[in-house]
């Protein structure tokens, strides 16, 4: 029977009549092997076609596999399958006394479909999801499966990869002893005079939030771990009552504030497993520039508010550690990653995401893989400089091409 598949948002109705969703591993290599095209859908997650397989294609989960978290408590790693999700993979091994150095803003994300398009927490030292991660388990376009580890000279296309690859069906990460956070939300940050690397830096992980209706973040969420020393926040009143980065949305979706220490996996992200991420009912944009620019390109978006205001429900400002995957948005540089959440109309946002993109394009802003965005693919290609390395591992491990849809091909000229 016929299905309607769409993203998570639903603004992207994919063009196939079946979301494949294989209870095995052998029954994804037969899947693989004899289908012409292939994409795989993680969370669903994403804002533009970057999972459309194209006619006559297939579209596949992996969250139909056996769920793996298995995890060596000596060597302080964890093996976990591609579907699993964040919420789940925190749970389990923080159980076993362990954690991850950061997460997203939201755990209902899969561990694959998070690496492969460049995803991130906040922290001034914390790189993105993708820094953890030790080994790829993929299973590529004739059934077989390739293990690439980091040491190995593929290694940093491996990750970050978009799909572009093969089908991610296992990961191992790296993991460090447990530790406990405390989450304070202050309110009414001025951009005027702000020095945005010491605000950036005064706790373990810090998120600015404004809606651009005037200059200035009406948020700042602080996340500063317990086991180390804490700094003072002098520049912003602390919250009065619990706070949503989306006006008018209950905080109670949200993680605990006021500083009351928890789990790591309860106060990284900033709303809850068990309720709907965000508003629900948006579109998402981001683009990582230079972390030295980012006061510049706060100014440059606080010049064109007035075009984005109206149709945006919320712009989160975090930071995020260079990493050393050829296209992780972050590569090679300490970043500033500046996120739009949108109202749910694509007609009335794409203007706003053009203002945006051409207020940050004197910084070489590299958009988030599964956003929205419209810069074009030769710009796009410009502000990746180890681009031709991928391309040669995409020709070595899918020499016809069988996970390269129109979008990657379009962004990466395969």
């Amino acid at each position: 029977m016929s299905e309607t598949v769409t993203n998570w948002a639903g603004n992207i109705t994919y063009t196939v009549g079946e979301l494949h969703r294989p209870r095995s591993l052998d029954a994804l290599r037969a899947l693989v092997a004899g289908s012409r095209k292939v994409r795989v859908l993680g969370s669903g997650h994403s804002f533009n076609l970057i999972a459309e397989p194209g006619a006559g294609g297939v579209l596949l989960s992996v969250a139909g596999l056996p769920p793996e978290i298995d995890v060596d408590r000596a060597a302080r790693t964890v093996r976990v399958s591609g579907g699993v999700r964040y919420a789940e993979l925190a749970r389990a091994v923080h159980a076993h006394g362990l954690a991850l150095p950061n997460m997203a803003s939201l755990p209902h994300i899969s561990v694959a479909g998070s690496v492969a398009t460049g995803t991130h927490g906040s922290g001034i030292a914390g790189g993105s999801l993708a820094a953890p991660v030790r080994e790829v388990e993929l299973v590529t376009a004739d059934g077989s499966t390739v293990r690439i580890a980091r040491g190995d000279a593929r290694f940093g296309g491996a990750v970050t990869s978009l799909g572009a690859l093969g089908v991610v069906t296992a990961l191992t990460l790296d993991l460090e002893p447990a530790y406990r956070v405390e989450q304070y939300v202050f309110t009414e940050l001025p951009l005027v005079g702000l020095d945005f690397g010491e605000v950036a830096a005064s706790a373990y992980s810090v998120s600015l939030f404004t809606d651009w209706r005037e200059p200035g973040f009406r948020q700042v969420w602080l996340k500063r771990r317990t086991d180390r020393p804490a700094s003072a926040f002098p520049w912003a009143a602390p919250a009065t009552e619990p706070m949503h980065p989306v006006p008018g949305m209950p905080a109670a979706n949200c993680t605990e504030q006021f500083g009351v220490p928890g789990p790591w996996h309860e106060r990284l992200p900033h709303f809850r497993a068990e309720f709907t991420p965000s508003s629900g009912d948006e579109l998402q944009s981001e683009y990582l520039l230079p972390l030295p620019h980012a006061l510049d390109a706060l100014h440059a978006l606080d010049a064109v508010r007035a075009h984005v205001a109206p149709v945006l429900q919320t712009c989160e400002v975090r930071t995020v550690a260079a990493d050393a995957q050829w296209l992780s948005p972050a590569h090679g540089r300490d970043s500033v990653a500046l996120h739009f959440t949108w109202v749910a109309d694509t007609a009335a946002v794409l203007p706003a995401v053009r203002r945006v993109e051409e207020a940050l394009d004197a910084f070489g802003a590299r958009p988030h893989w599964g956003k929205l965005f419209t810069v074009p693919a030769p710009a796009l290609r410009a502000r990746y400089p180890r681009l031709p390395d991928f391309r040669d591992l995409a020709t070595a491990l899918d020499p016809g091409g069988k996970f390269a849809n129109a979008f990657v091909q379009d962004v990466l000229s395969l």
